[in-house]
C-alpha cells in the first residue's frame, strides 16, 4: 500500500523549508497504522490531550471484533466519512469513543438521516496537530486542530443559504448514548453533554461550542423526530443543525471544548482558544509535538527508519490522557466531582506495563508523578487501582493488577511527588482483592482451573505483580511482606509441569487437567490462556529468569526450548485474535510474547536476541498505513519498537535494568530532564552487522550485556562496536549477565 502523496509532499516540503535539519515533526506519519489491525487514527491531537479530533467512518458492527472492517472508527482502506468526533482510543480492540460528531454538509435539508460523503486520499492531510480532508459530496473543505481541551475546526463552505454544520450525539462507536442535550446560549454558543454506556459503563461528556458568525436558524431532533424547540432538545439521541448562510469559500470556525465534570468546565476550555487564529493553533499544537519529540534524537542513513521510528513516539505520546478539565475539575471513580491537577485517564495497563511506563521513566519523567496521583486519585475513589479504566470507569479488561509494576517501577526509581505509603497500601489492596480470582490464587497458590478461565495466565501475571511489591515493601523496610510476597512470587512454579516443560492448568486438588495441549488456548473446552496459549505464558516469568532457566534443568536444555519457541509453527485452526506478526509461537502482535526473544541474554546468548529482534522490526514495521502489525494499544506497539531501535530494552518493566541489544538506529540522544544526555552509538552499523562486538561505557571497556536506570539517568555514552558474525567475548561470561549485580 503506497503512502498518500499528500504526506509525502507535505515531508518534503517542511525538509526543504529547514535545510539539511528539517523539524522533527516532519517525519511523522499519522497514517502509519490506520490500516490493518492497528486501529489507530489520523486525526488532530496534542501531546496527551484530552481531546483526539478525527474522523470516523460509521457505526460499528458486532462482527469482525479485532478487524473492523465494519468502519469502526477509521481504516483507511475505506472511502467515506460520517463524521469528526472528540473523543478516540488509539489502536485498541474496543469501542474507540466516538463522542461529539460533527459533520459539515451543504446541498442536504436538515435531517436525521445517515450521512456520509466520500474522500480522496490525494486530498487528505494530516501532521501532528492537524487533519484536513475535502469532503467531495459537499464540496466542503474540513480543517481541524487541538489544544489540550478544546477540538478547532475551520470549514470553507460553497455559497448557501443551507450550509450546516450538524451535531450528532446519537452516533456511537459501541457505546450507545442514554441521554444527550443540545442547548442554544445564543446565536454563537451552544452547550449540551452526552451521557453514555460501553466500554465505560457510566461515561458522561460536557461540551461547549462557539462559532465565529452567528447561525440563521437552529433545527433540533429528539430520536430521529424534528422538534419543534429552537432552543433546547434532551433525547437518548439528538441532532442538531446549525444553519450558516455563506459565500462562496467562506470559512466558518468552530470551537468545542470538554469537560467530564460539568457545563461550566466545558465553557470555560473555551478559553485555551481565545481568538479565531486557526494556523496560530496549529502551530502551537505542532510546537508542542515538536518540544516533545526532541527528548529523543536519532540519527539514521535510511529515512524510512526516521519516519517509522518518530511517529512510533509520536504514538507513545497520545495516551494516557489529560481528564481534569480547564478548571481542574473531574468525575471521579465514585461518581463524584473532584478537583486534580494534572489528572489522567485511560489506561490499558496489561499493555503499556511492559514498555511504555518504563518509557516514560526516561522521556517523561514529569508526567511520571501526575501518573502515579491520578493511579492514587482512582484508588481513594475506588478502592483498588486501575486495571483498565476509561473516563475512570473500570472496563476489568485483561488480566492481572498492573498498575502495580508501574507504581513499582516509579518508587524503586525514586521519583517523588506522590505518597509511597499510600501506594504501597493501594498495591496492597490491590493483591489482596476478593475479585478476579485473586482469593482463589492466596488459597490454593494459583489459580484452579475448575474456578476461572485465564488461570495459567492469571497466576503467572499475579506472580509477577507479587514480585514487585515485594520490591517497594523491601524498600519501605517491611521486612515480613517482602518475604510474604516474595514466596508469592514464585507461584508461578505451581504451574510448571517439569514433564512436558509448559506451564498448564491445574485443579484446585492439585492433579493436572488432561487434555492438555501447548498450542491451544483452551484445555478440555476451557480457556487457561488469555490471548496466548502454554507457549507464551510459560516464559511469563520477566521477574524469575534463572528460577525458570532451573526449572527447565539446565541452561542448555531451556536455551533448545527457546529455540523451539521461534521454530514451532502456529496452529492455522487456533488463530486467536491478534496473533499477528508470527515467528513460530512468537506473535508480536500481542504483548504476552515482547519479551521472549530476550531470554537469550540471560543464558549468555545476546547474539540469538539481536537476530530475532532486527527480524521484528524489519519484519512487522513500515512507513505504510499497515505499518504496524496489530492492536497499537496506547502506544504498547510503538514503545517496543522506540526501545528496540535505539538499542535497549526493559525486559523486568520494574527491574531497573534495560538489557543491550542491536540497534536499529546508528545514533539516539536521550535528553534528559535533568540537563543531561544518554548517548547510544552503533558503530559499523549495518544490514548484516547486527551483532555487538564490544562496548564502552564513557570510554571505558563495558563487557555487561545491560545498563541500569542510574547508568542512563546520570548520562552516559554507550559506544557498541558491530559485526556481521556473533561475538564469544561480549555479553557471554557468568559476571556479564543481566539480574547479576
Amino acid at each position: 500500500m503506497k503512502t498518500t502523496l499528500s504526506f509525502l509532499l507535505l515531508i518534503f516540503s517542511v525538509c526543504l523549508s529547514f535545510g539539511n535539519s528539517p523539524k522533527l515533526t516532519s517525519y511523522i506519519n499519522p497514517f502509519i497504522g490506520t490500516a490493518g489491525g492497528a486501529h489507530c487514527y489520523p486525526g488532530a491531537t496534542v501531546p496527551f490531550g484530552m481531546v483526539q479530533l478525527s474522523p470516523d467512518m460509521g457505526n460499528s458492527s458486532s462482527e469482525d471484533f479485532f478487524n473492523y472492517k465494519s468502519g469502526k472508527q477509521y481504516d483507511y482502506n475505506l472511502s467515506e466519512i460520517q463524521g469528526f468526533s472528540h473523543l478516540h482510543l488509539s489502536g485498541t480492540a474496543h469501542d474507540p469513543a466516538g463522542d461529539i460528531s460533527v459533520m459539515p454538509m451543504y446541498g442536504e435539508k436538515p435531517s436525521a438521516k445517515l450521512i456520509k460523503s466520500k474522500f480522496s486520499h490525494s486530498q487528505e492531510w494530516a501532521s501532528p496537530g492537524y487533519y484536513a480532508v475535502d469532503l467531495e459530496q459537499f464540496r466542503i473543505k474540513a480543517e481541524l486542530t487541538t489544544t489540550t481541551r478544546c477540538g478547532f475546526h475551520r470549514y470553507t463552505f460553497p455559497e448557501s443559504n443551507e450550509a450546516i454544520i450538524r451535531f450528532d450525539l446519537a452516533y456511537h462507536n459501541g457505546g450507545k448514548p442514554l441521554e444527550c442535550e443540545f442547548r442554544k446560549l445564543n446565536d454563537s454558543t451552544f452547550i449540551g453533554s452526552r451521557f453514555s454506556t460501553g466500554y465505560a459503563d457510566d461515561k458522561r461528556v460536557f461540551f461547549a461550542v462557539r462559532t465565529s458568525k452567528p447561525i440563521r436558524d437552529l433545527v433540533l431532533f429528539a430520536d430521529s423526530i424534528r422538534v419543534k424547540s429552537k432552543e433546547q432538545v434532551r433525547a437518548v439521541g439528538v441532532k442538531a443543525c446549525l444553519i450558516f448562510s455563506t459565500r462562496e469559500r467562506e470559512q466558518i470556525l468552530m470551537k468545542v471544548a470538554i469537560s467530564f465534570a460539568n457545563t461550566e468546565g466545558a465553557i470555560a476550555g473555551l478559553n485555551e482558544i481565545r481568538d479565531w487564529s486557526f494556523d496560530r493553533v496549529q502551530k502551537e499544537a505542532s510546537d508542542a509535538w515538536e518540544k516533545e519529540l526532541e527528548k529523543i534524537q536519532v540519527q539514521s542513513d535510511n529515512n524510512k527508519f526516521l519516519q517509522i521510528f518518530y511517529t512510533a513516539v509520536y504514538h507513545c505520546y497520545i495516551a494516557p490522557t489529560r481528564f481534569d478539565d480547564y478548571n481542574h475539575a473531574y468525575r471521579g471513580a465514585d461518581g463524584k466531582n473532584h478537583q486534580g491537577n494534572t489528572i489522567f485517564t485511560q489506561y490499558g495497563l496489561w499493555d503499556t506495563y511492559r514498555a511504555l511506563h518504563p518509557l516514560f521513566t526516561i522521556s517523561q519523567t514529569e508526567r511520571v508523578s501526575q501518573i502515579m496521583q491520578s493511579f492514587l486519585a482512582f484508588y481513594e475513589q475506588y478502592g483498588l487501582l486501575p486495571v483498565w479504566e476509561m473516563a475512570f470507569c473500570e472496563t476489568h479488561c485483561m488480566t492481572g493488577y498492573h498498575a502495580v509494576p508501574v507504581l513499582a517501577d516509579a518508587i524503586l526509581k525514586g521519583f517523588t511527588g506522590f505518597d509511597y505509603e499510600k501506594a504501597y497500601e493501594a498495591m496492597k489492596a490491590s493483591a489482596n482483592q476478593d475479585i478476579r480470582n485473586s482469593k482463589d490464587y492466596r488459597t490454593f497458590h494459583f489459580v484452579p482451573f475448575e474456578t476461572s478461565t485465564a488461570n495459567v495466565t492469571k497466576t503467572t501475571e499475579y506472580a509477577f505483580d507479587d514480585w514487585c511489591i515485594a520490591q517497594v515493601a523491601r524498600k519501605l523496610g517491611k521486612t515480613d511482606d517482602y518475604k510474604l510476597f516474595m514466596q508469592r512470587s514464585s507461584y508461578w512454579k505451581n504451574l510448571f509441569d517439569p514433564q512436558s516443560g509448559f506451564a498448564r492448568p491445574k485443579y484446585s486438588n492439585d492433579n493436572w487437567v488432561p487434555g492438555f495441549d501447548p498450542l491451544n488456548d483452551r484445555t478440555n473446552g476451557k480457556e487457561s490462556y488469555t490471548e496466548g496459549n502454554s507457549w507464551h505464558y510459560t516464559f511469563m516469568v520477566p521477574q524469575d529468569p534463572y528460577g525458570l532457566i532451573k526449572a527447565f534443568g539446565s541452561p542448555e536444555r531451556f536455551s533448545n526450548k527457546l529455540d523451539s519457541f521461534f521454530t514451532t509453527a502456529y496452529p492455522t485452526d487456533n488463530y486467536l485474535g491478534g496473533m499477528g506478526g508470527l515467528i513460530g509461537q512468537y506473535a508480536h502482535g500481542n504483548q504476552p510474547s515482547h519479551h521472549i526473544p530476550y531470554f537469550y541474554h540471560f543464558v549468555g546468548k545476546p547474539y540469538k536476541t539481536a537476530e530475532t529482534v532486527q527480524q521484528i522490526m524489519h519484519s512487522f514495521y513500515s512507513d505504510k498505513p499497515d505499518g504496524i502489525i496489530n492492536n497499537e494499544d496506547t502506544g504498547s506497539m510503538s514503545s517496543w519498537y522506540v526501545w528496540n531501535a535505539m538499542g535497549l530494552y526493559p525486559f523486568n518493566p520494574a527491574g531497573g535494568e534495560y538489557l543491550i541489544i542491536s540497534p536499529l538506529l546508528q545514533q539516539s540522544t536521550i535528553n534528559l530532564d535533568n540537563g543531561k544526555k544518554f548517548i547510544i552509538r552503533a558503530e559499523n552499523l549495518s544490514s548484516k552487522n547486527i551483532y555487538v562486538q564490544e562496548a564502552t561505557l564513557n570510554g571505558k571497556p563495558y563487557t555487561k550485556s545491560y545498563i541500569t536506570h542510574n547508568d542512563l539517568m546520570n548520562g552516559s555514552r554507550l559506544i557498541l562496536k558491530m559485526g556481521s558474525q556473533p561475538t564469544k567475548t561480549w555479553g557471554i561470561l557468568e559476571k556479564d549477565l543481566p539480574g547479576k549485580h
